[in-house]
């Protein structure tokens, strides 16, 4: 039978305690999906190939040594804590058969095989409940199970075009060298992740209630579209399609980047009364009186004439001073932090977002916490990222309950693989 659910959780075990999950994603937005489930406590069972494992154990350099041979690459030492890693060679009948045994003994499983991809095997959802009746099934996709678009591959890139990001994204259309531009970051993979983990979680309480597991079809695009928000809405309502602005923003002004003397910063004013702080800041409330300038539509509708104001006055001051200055006034800014300026930032620090973690080597990895901070049970990192099939016996002897001859003979024939 399945796990079952605690009904109250410790404060050590995580609110999701009890919950197992069968992982047989790869790369990143279904692993960010089990990545957030096992941050919040539970137990995390990453399928992969026994040859190469996860894609992305090979996606460096960099790569960060762990003990004397093994190594991680950054894509997979960020998605992949609190997961134990078996190695499974599903080609094998003998492996898809241990696959739908261990789902039989998990609540949810996360998979983003192509549409179909995982029926040759016997693990696509009509047959792993089967095994599993009761089981919660989440499938990350491209473009989800249906439509004329179903079969296609997906990647965060595509989908970033394809959804409409990419077409709000970037310098505006009259600057030089402007073009179409992706997000620095993979934004929809970690976002379909995220809606992905929701779902699982509103599918596990609908579990609860009524003991019924199902299917969730979870697609990369469907994930663009929603996140279009705002920009979406200002089209739905009969405005003009949005275009990229670059750092400006649509409706809010000035709320975008300014440059000082020493560098730039950002200035994200959201009312009239941030916006007189500023000019008086500035020492220019002669600005935050001109009448064109006293509600959000006419600073937006004379935008031009007001920013270039802005820029010259901003132009007299230093990064420090200026954020100091808007800080001690409540107007809303701050630096333009690199990746290590971040880490070092006292806010940062002091939340303490980094959590280095020693490794089953005794390697100490930079982890990065789950952000939400949960005071009756919060999130933890109780496994560092696994190296591939580093839990295989473990699991098939805890989980499934195989003796050691026998786990000794799969390995034998190539259908499991185990770190050394």
């Amino acid at each position: 039978m399945p796990s079952q659910s605690s009904s109250v959780a410790t404060a050590n075990s995580g609110p999701l305690s009890g919950i197992r999950v069968l992982d047989l994603s790869r790369v990143l937005a279904a692993p960010w999906a089990a990545q957030i489930l096992g941050d919040l406590g539970a137990d995390v069972i990453k399928v992969e190939q026994t040859t190469t494992g996860d894609d992305t154990r090979a996606w460096g350099p960099p790569f960060l040594q762990d003990g004397d041979e093994a190594t991680f690459a950054p894509y997979f030492l960020a998605c992949n804590r609190n997961k134990r890693s078996i190695a499974i060679d599903l080609a094998k009948p003998e492996g898809a058969e241990i696959v739908r045994k261990l789902a039989a003994q998990s609540d949810v499983l996360i998979e983003n095989f192509k549409v179909g991809g995982l029926a040759k095997y016997g693990l696509d959802y009509v047959s792993i409940k089967k095994a599993a009746p009761n089981i919660i099934y989440c499938s990350v996709t491209g473009f989800g199970q249906t439509g004329p678009y179903a079969p296609r591959g997906g990647y965060d890139f595509l989908i970033q075009a394809m959804g409409g990001i990419m077409s709000v994204t970037g310098p505006a259309a009259d600057t030089p060298g402007a073009e179409p531009t992706k997000v620095g970051l993979p934004a929809v993979d970690l976002f379909t992740g995220m809606y992905a983990a929701i779902a699982i979680q509103a599918a596990l309480r609908h579990k609860d209630q009524t003991g019924e597991g199902q299917h969730i079809d979870c697609a990369l695009l469907d994930s663009a579209v929603a996140m279009l928000a705002n920009q979406s809405a200002t089209w739905l309502m009969g405005g003009p399609v949005p275009q990229p602005m670059g750092n400006a923003h649509p409706s809010i002004v000035p709320y975008r980047t300014f440059p000082v003397s020493d560098g730039h910063i950002v200035v994200a004013v959201g009312n009239t009364k941030q916006f007189i702080a500023l000019c008086d800041i500035l020492g220019r409330p002669d600005i935050g009186a001109d009448p064109r300038y006293q509600s959000s539509p006419g600073r937006k509708e004379h935008r031009d004439e007001l920013e270039a104001e802005l820029t010259q006055e901003f132009a007299k001051w230093t990064k420090d001073s200026i954020i100091a200055a808007m800080s001690q006034n409540d107007v809303p800014g701050g630096p333009i932090n690199t990746v290590d300026q971040v880490f070092a930032d006292q806010q940062v620090v002091a939340r303490k977002m980094l959590e280095p973690t020693p490794s089953t080597a005794g390697t100490e990895l930079p982890l990065v916490r789950f952000p939400a901070i949960l005071s009756a049970s919060p999130a933890t990192i109780r496994r560092a990222p696994p190296q591939l099939g580093e839990h295989s016996v473990e699991v098939l002897s805890q989980v499934l309950k195989l003796p050691a001859d026998e786990i000794a003979a799969l390995c034998k024939r190539g259908v499991i693989g185990a770190d050394k």
